[in-house]
């Protein structure tokens, strides 16, 4: 009776892990259901994010006096910033179906620099503005303050992942893994084509990267809850990665949103930032900054 009870106990357990897993296909529609639901809402939401920056400063250039006694070579240092901002999702004229993070920065170290009031107004008002110079000029914004290498669009990657670009993509299964409490099924993928990349600003300059990584989706019902990049460019003989990992949530409204970003960036595998992203829970902005957006434009 026992052996038959053991026997129908492992049947059981069988049946129930083949019921939990899922195919590529299976996973990729439920990511791209959640990507559509996020892109209706994202134009209209906002969070307060929150920056800090650890970066690798060059050593300052010594000029010795004459008769000075010899110094030793100064080495590099590690910078900390701190950037809060208001932080919501819009589009370039250009690019209209491709959604881009814009912030205005509410304080920098600690110091204020707009009230959170002003800052969502102004945000607003860029985003809703037929022009695209106020909306690039956001996008530039942080190197005002000082960052190293403003490395942005990370919140939206999810948004890479609709059925209507799945062609975009390579994806292979990678088993499986936990996010806290959560059984997750890894999946990898490598951009082939298509416009979308990761958008990495060098001074005034724009560099678009095709990017790969993972996708971590929830058993048994596919919710994505983290998304992963890589991404490698070369510039002359130097050789620069990114990577980052994105860590989705449920929103209380119901969609899945950005809650924390993590990236470092690396020059000729060493490393030289480290970015920390951290978002307070989403909300509409009719609701709660008190701007409404014009839906029928």
């Amino acid at each position: 009776m026992m052996k038959a009870l053991g026997v129908s106990a492992l049947i059981a357990l069988a049946s129930a892990t083949l019921a939990a897993s899922q195919t590529i296909p299976e996973i990729m529609k439920r990511v791209g259901e959640e990507a559509a639901v996020f892109s209706h809402v994202a134009p209209e939401i906002l969070s307060e994010e929150t920056l800090t920056q650890r970066a690798l400063q060059p050593p300052r250039r010594f000029h010795p006096r004459v008769g000075a006694a010899a110094e030793k070579p100064r080495l590099p240092e590690w910078k900390t910033r701190e950037i809060v901002s208001e932080y919501s999702f819009g589009s370039l004229t250009g690019a209209p179906g491709a959604l881009h993070e814009f912030r205005k920065v509410t304080a920098v170290d600690g110091k204020a620099v707009s009230s959170p009031a002003a800052a969502r107004h102004s945000l607003a008002l860029g985003l809703k503005s037929a022009s695209d110079h106020d909306r690039k000029r956001m996008l530039e914004d942080f190197q005002k303050y000082g960052l190293t290498t403003a490395v942005v669009d990370f919140g939206p990657l999810l948004l890479l992942f609709t059925g209507r670009q799945d062609a975009n993509y390579q994806f292979a299964p990678a088993g499986e893994d936990r996010i806290g409490a959560d059984r997750v099924q890894v999946i990898t993928y490598m951009q082939v084509t298509g416009p979308d990349r990761m958008l990495v600003f060098q001074g005034h300059r724009a560099i678009h990267q095709p990017i790969q990584g993972r996708i971590y989706a929830r058993i048994p019902d596919g919710l994505p809850l983290r998304i992963t990049i890589v991404e490698t460019r070369r510039e002359g003989k130097a050789v620069f990665r990114d990577e980052a990992t994105v860590d989705y949530t449920l929103n209380a409204r119901g969609f899945l949103a950005p809650a924390a970003v993590t990236h470092r960036g690396y020059a000729a595998g060493e490393l030289i930032v480290e970015d920390d992203f951290r978002y307070t829970p989403f909300r509409k902005f009719a609701a709660d900054a008190e701007i409404k957006f014009d839906t029928q434009q």
